[in-house]
Formats: C-alpha cells, structure tokens, sequence
C-alpha cells in the first residue's frame, strides 16, 4: 500500500520524536539540517536504533536473529514502496527522496549480528571491519543525505565512522563487559600488558592507561581523515557531521583530562555542552556565510 502525504508526514513526525527521546549526541547535529535532510536523518537513525535495540535489549532472547533476519525483509519492501508502519514509512521515502544504495543499510544489520554472539576480536583489522559495516556504512548511507559530488566523500565518510564508533568503544568499555563485549583487539590488550579481568575490575594500571592513550591516538587519526569530509558536502550540511566531530572530539578530551582512566570515570557531555558546542559551529558557519 502507497502512503499518503499524511501518513508520510506523521511518520516523519514519529521519529523526530523517538531520535529526541533517545538524546542521543547525534540529536543536536541533525538540528543543523533543513527540515527534508534532517527528517531523513531521523528515519534512518530510527533504523539504526531498532538493529541496535534487537542485539543489546535482550528482549528479543533467542529471537534476536530472526528479528534482525524480519529487518531485511522489512528494507527490502521499503524500498519496492511497500512500507507498513510508522518508521518503516519514514525510511521508505528517503529511500525514494534519496541515492542510499540499500547495501549500506544491510551492512548496518550485519554488523548488529555479529554482537549475537559476545563481541571480542583478535586485531585491529578484525575491529576496523566491525566498525566499518555499523559505522561506516552509516557515514555512507548518510552523504547521500546530505549530498556531495566528489568521490573522495566516500573515504572520507568511513573514516570519519570508524573514528565515531573507536570512541563509543573507548568510552563504554565498562557497560559492553556487563553485556559481554570486549572490543578491544585482544593481541593489543596482551602487547600493553592488560588482561580482561584488569577490565573487569576497573584497574586502570599504567599499562591501561599507556594502551589507552594509543588508542585515543589512533582515534584521532581516523578523525583526522574524517574531517576531509566536510568542504566535500553541500554548504547546507556541513554543519551536522561538524557538530558530530565536535562532539567526540571533546570526548577525547575528557578521556585526556581523567588520566586515560574511562574504567573509574564516565565520560559524556551534557546538554549544555552539547548545545554550546552546536552554538559554536553555527556562529562559526554564520560569520563565513558573510564574509
């Protein structure tokens, strides 16, 4: 069934409100957008979410697989136009609005599977080809959004997704261990000299204080990359993945300014933050615009 202009609108409306409810720190960045990019941006965060939610809720128990397996099934009929529900409806006309290859959206599916089965990898690499199918296909799905014409956007939005998900790992090593997740690459724990139990009981040694400022190291090369992104959008979206960064860079920061020790102290920004950050790139982007 085809869905009407009100329906569409309402449905749009559904995950405005269920990306605000889940204050995320990607709500304040797609404020930033014009009404049709951001409402986009909220159905495919919605899409996200819903992976997510089946693979950490433990709602779904034994079913998780399934309900992840319903998801593909679900893409598919949004995107030959035969959506049924609110945020299925949502996500079916940014299909149709936008270029996303459904490929990308899959990738974020696959990606929420392989948690299924206790997240841990032995190197690096293992963890980049995580990141890049729950993160990186997500930057991609998401420059099609926003819009860009040259194709290094395409590196540029991996990197910038590896680096977001590096940090949300670095930062909630604690709550993936209650759910148990390590992703931290198993050969580098053991070259610094850290075991999972010093994990467990938040021993941040100097060993894990000295693997943890690699690893803010490393993340900060990938934003690095990442950050090539921006001068490659649309003028109109800059500012969303620029507040996203922005975000995570002071992320880093706090990790820094707590001696590396995120096992003993939680890293976050608050609203405030949040928005004295937004408010920052805005007057920023302002002052360009005129000169």
């Amino acid at each position: 069934m085809v869905a009407t202009p009100e329906q569409i609108e309402h449905a749009y409306e559904v995950v405005a409100k269920a990306t605000k409810a889940a204050s995320s720190n990607f709500y304040y960045a797609f404020t930033t957008l014009p009404a049709d990019k951001r409402n986009s941006v909220y159905a495919g965060y919605a899409f996200c979410r819903l992976a997510d939610d089946i693979v950490d809720d433990g709602e779904y128990g034994d079913g998780a697989g399934e309900a992840l397996d319903s998801l593909r099934v679900k893409l598919a009929d949004a995107y030959d136009g035969r959506a049924e529900g609110d945020m299925w409806i949502a996500l079916g006309d940014t299909l149709r609005r936008y270029p996303i290859d459904q490929r990308h959206l899959l990738n974020i599916v696959d990606g929420c599977r392989m948690d299924l089965n206790g997240a841990t990898y032995e190197t690096f690499d293992d963890l980049v080809k995580y990141c890049k199918l729950v993160a990186g296909a997500t930057g991609l799905a998401l420059i099609e959004v926003f819009g860009y014409e040259d194709d290094r956007a395409v590196e540029y939005a991996t990197d910038l997704g590896i680096a977001l998900q590096l940090i949300n790992i670095l930062r909630d090593i604690t709550e993936d261990l209650e759910i148990g997740r390590v992703y931290l690459p198993a050969r580098e724990l053991a070259e610094y000299g850290v075991s999972v139990d010093d994990l467990r009981n938040r021993r941040a040694t100097p060993e894990f204080k000295r693997f943890m400022k690699f690893q803010v190291g490393r993340a900060r090369k990938y934003l690095a990359s990442g950050v090539r992104l921006f001068p490659l959008l649309d003028s109109q979206s800059r500012s969303c993945p620029e507040t996203m960064t922005s975000v995570y860079q002071s992320l880093l920061g706090q990790i820094e300014k707590n001696d590396y020790d995120v096992l003993n102290h939680r890293v976050g920004l608050s609203k405030f933050q949040k928005l004295r950050l937004l408010a920052i790139i805005w007057l920023r982007g302002r002052g360009l615009r005129f000169l």
